[in-house]
Protein backbone atom coordinates (compact mmCIF):
# COMPACT_ATOMS: atom_id res chain seq x y z
CA UNK A 1 0.00 0.00 0.00
CA UNK A 2 1.26 2.90 -0.78
CA UNK A 3 1.44 6.51 1.03
CA UNK A 4 -1.45 8.08 -1.07
CA UNK A 5 -3.34 4.48 -0.84
CA UNK A 6 -2.65 4.23 3.31
CA UNK A 7 -3.79 8.08 3.83
CA UNK A 8 -7.25 7.35 2.08
CA UNK A 9 -7.82 3.82 4.06
CA UNK A 10 -7.49 5.90 7.28
CA UNK A 11 -9.57 8.79 6.13
CA UNK A 12 -12.47 5.92 5.17
CA UNK A 13 -12.01 4.12 8.48
CA UNK A 14 -12.30 7.34 10.78
CA UNK A 15 -15.34 9.08 8.62
CA UNK A 16 -17.04 5.50 8.91
CA UNK A 17 -16.41 5.19 12.62
CA UNK A 18 -17.96 7.60 15.43
CA UNK A 19 -16.29 6.06 18.51
CA UNK A 20 -12.66 5.48 19.87
CA UNK A 21 -11.21 3.33 22.70
CA UNK A 22 -8.77 6.32 24.04
CA UNK A 23 -5.96 4.93 26.46
CA UNK A 24 -4.10 6.62 28.97
CA UNK A 25 -2.15 5.96 31.80
CA UNK A 26 -3.28 6.29 35.57
CA UNK A 27 -0.39 6.24 37.47
CA UNK A 28 1.22 3.70 35.41
CA UNK A 29 -1.22 1.52 34.45
CA UNK A 30 -3.43 1.08 31.31
CA UNK A 31 -6.91 2.63 31.44
CA UNK A 32 -9.36 2.49 28.84
CA UNK A 33 -12.12 4.87 27.95
CA UNK A 34 -14.67 4.95 25.02
CA UNK A 35 -15.22 8.65 23.31
CA UNK A 36 -16.62 10.37 20.45
CA UNK A 37 -14.34 12.13 18.36
CA UNK A 38 -13.74 14.25 15.60
CA UNK A 39 -10.87 14.57 13.35
CA UNK A 40 -9.31 17.60 11.28
CA UNK A 41 -9.21 17.05 7.24
CA UNK A 42 -5.37 17.07 7.66
CA UNK A 43 -5.16 14.14 9.98
CA UNK A 44 -2.99 15.74 12.16
CA UNK A 45 -5.19 16.29 15.39
CA UNK A 46 -8.33 14.34 16.61
CA UNK A 47 -10.74 15.79 19.12
CA UNK A 48 -13.28 14.30 22.19
CA UNK A 49 -14.67 15.60 25.06
CA UNK A 50 -14.80 14.91 28.17
CA UNK A 51 -15.99 15.85 31.68
CA UNK A 52 -13.30 17.46 33.84
CA UNK A 53 -14.44 14.83 36.73
CA UNK A 54 -13.29 11.88 34.70
CA UNK A 55 -10.25 9.95 34.73
CA UNK A 56 -9.26 10.01 31.76
CA UNK A 57 -9.69 14.39 32.51
CA UNK A 58 -7.05 13.54 35.63
CA UNK A 59 -4.90 10.82 33.81
CA UNK A 60 -4.12 13.22 30.61
CA UNK A 61 -3.20 16.29 32.74
CA UNK A 62 -1.14 14.17 34.72
CA UNK A 63 0.50 12.62 31.49
CA UNK A 64 -0.50 13.91 28.43
CA UNK A 65 0.52 10.78 25.66
CA UNK A 66 -2.35 9.18 24.44
CA UNK A 67 -3.49 5.83 21.83
CA UNK A 68 -6.72 5.78 20.33
CA UNK A 69 -8.46 2.93 18.26
CA UNK A 70 -10.52 3.01 16.14
CA UNK A 71 -11.53 -0.04 14.13
CA UNK A 72 -14.28 -1.55 11.78
CA UNK A 73 -15.34 -4.89 13.39
CA UNK A 74 -19.07 -6.07 13.30
CA UNK A 75 -18.57 -8.92 16.03
CA UNK A 76 -18.72 -11.55 13.03
CA UNK A 77 -16.56 -14.21 12.77
CA UNK A 78 -14.74 -13.13 9.92
CA UNK A 79 -13.80 -9.73 11.41
CA UNK A 80 -10.02 -11.21 11.70
CA UNK A 81 -9.63 -10.79 7.88
CA UNK A 82 -11.74 -8.21 6.79
CA UNK A 83 -11.87 -5.70 9.61
CA UNK A 84 -9.40 -2.98 9.96
CA UNK A 85 -7.99 -0.93 12.85
CA UNK A 86 -5.91 2.11 13.59
CA UNK A 87 -3.85 2.98 16.42
CA UNK A 88 -3.84 6.88 16.54
CA UNK A 89 -0.38 7.86 19.00
CA UNK A 90 0.10 11.32 20.02
CA UNK A 91 -0.36 14.10 23.00
CA UNK A 92 -3.60 15.06 24.10
CA UNK A 93 -4.22 19.25 25.61
CA UNK A 94 -7.56 21.12 26.47
CA UNK A 95 -8.43 23.43 24.16
CA UNK A 96 -9.58 26.55 25.57
CA UNK A 97 -11.00 30.27 24.14
CA UNK A 98 -11.60 30.28 20.35
CA UNK A 99 -9.85 27.11 19.31
CA UNK A 100 -12.24 25.20 21.23
CA UNK A 101 -15.21 26.90 20.19
CA UNK A 102 -14.03 26.40 16.62
CA UNK A 103 -13.45 22.48 17.51
CA UNK A 104 -16.27 22.51 19.32
CA UNK A 105 -18.44 23.28 16.61
CA UNK A 106 -16.48 20.89 14.45
CA UNK A 107 -17.19 18.09 17.20
CA UNK A 108 -21.41 19.16 17.18
CA UNK A 109 -21.37 18.87 13.30
CA UNK A 110 -20.40 15.07 13.61
CA UNK A 111 -22.26 14.22 16.91
CA UNK A 112 -25.07 16.63 17.48
CA UNK A 113 -26.38 14.86 20.04
CA UNK A 114 -24.01 15.71 22.39
CA UNK A 115 -24.25 19.44 21.97
CA UNK A 116 -25.85 19.61 26.08
CA UNK A 117 -22.46 18.17 26.86
CA UNK A 118 -20.22 19.96 24.85
CA UNK A 119 -21.74 23.26 26.01
CA UNK A 120 -21.90 22.32 29.81
CA UNK A 121 -19.14 24.35 31.84
CA UNK A 122 -17.84 20.63 33.28
CA UNK A 123 -16.81 19.28 29.77
CA UNK A 124 -13.45 19.39 28.47
CA UNK A 125 -12.67 20.04 24.83
CA UNK A 126 -9.71 17.69 24.22
CA UNK A 127 -6.75 18.12 20.74
CA UNK A 128 -4.85 15.08 19.89
CA UNK A 129 -1.49 16.04 18.05
CA UNK A 130 -1.38 12.98 16.35
CA UNK A 131 2.24 11.87 16.05
CA UNK A 132 1.73 8.89 14.25
CA UNK A 133 -0.84 6.08 12.78
CA UNK A 134 -0.25 2.27 13.30
CA UNK A 135 -3.01 1.11 10.58
CA UNK A 136 -3.88 -2.87 10.83
CA UNK A 137 -5.64 -4.93 7.99
CA UNK A 138 -6.29 -8.43 7.11
CA UNK A 139 -5.11 -9.78 10.81
CA UNK A 140 -1.72 -8.98 10.52
CA UNK A 141 -0.91 -6.35 7.49
CA UNK A 142 0.64 -3.65 9.74
CA UNK A 143 1.30 0.25 7.86
CA UNK A 144 3.15 3.27 9.64
CA UNK A 145 1.76 6.65 8.51
CA UNK A 146 2.96 9.84 9.94
CA UNK A 147 0.29 12.90 9.11
CA UNK A 148 2.10 16.04 7.02
CA UNK A 149 0.56 19.38 6.49
CA UNK A 150 -1.28 19.31 3.48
Amino acid sequence: MDRQQLRQAITELLAGQRLAVLATSDRGRPYASLVAFSVADDLQTLYFATSRKTNKYANLTAEPRAALLIDSRRNRADDLQQAAAVTVLGTAGELEGEEKKRQGTRFLARHPSLREFIEAPSTALFAVRVENYKYVSRFQEVFAYLPEPE
